[in-house]
């Protein structure tokens, strides 16, 4: 059975950085040390932080105290705007078998559920800020003294 939402590595390393960045309390960090604290690859990470600062989510800065902010306030970000940049607009969800023999639409039996269930999910992905996720304990000890590289 598929999965109902798809979270792709890009839009992955987007919310986890942009996490990051959110408990950085405002200092710049740097995209070696973000990709470090995530094991993930520097060059692919470096390009989804330029897709970020492309709509205007993340700023950059070059230099020895450079790296990445957020551009907005932590409480202005939600999770769905970070996905939305990476993967383009949330849709509907697919169908669950895979391989739709009904045509969709009106005929498909689980239709109605999948509606709903795709308006659920972009609704929560919607409310969640970077600030709430951040108060909650998440990407707060990321950037603290003793990670910084």
């Amino acid at each position: 059975m598929s999965n109902i939402l798809r979270v792709s590595e890009a839009a992955s390393l987007a919310i986890h950085a942009s996490l990051i960045m959110a408990g950085s309390a405002g200092e710049s960090v740097g995209n070696r040390q973000m990709a470090t604290l995530m094991g993930a690859s520097e060059a692919h990470l470096a390009k989804v932080l330029q897709r970020l600062a492309r709509v205007g989510l993340v700023k950059s800065a070059r230099g020895p105290k450079g790296g990445f902010v957020l551009a907005k306030a932590p409480t202005d970000i939600t999770i769905l705007e970070i996905y939305e940049a990476i993967e383009g607009p949330l849709g509907a969800v697919t169908c669950l078998l895979g391989r739709p023999v009904c045509g969709g639409g009106d005929k498909c039996f689980m239709g109605d559920l999948l509606h709903d269930l795709g308006g659920r999910i972009k609704a929560h992905m919607g409310r969640m800020k970077l600030s709430a996720l951040v108060a909650n304990g998440w990407g707060k000890d990321a950037v603290s003294p003793k990670n910084r590289s």
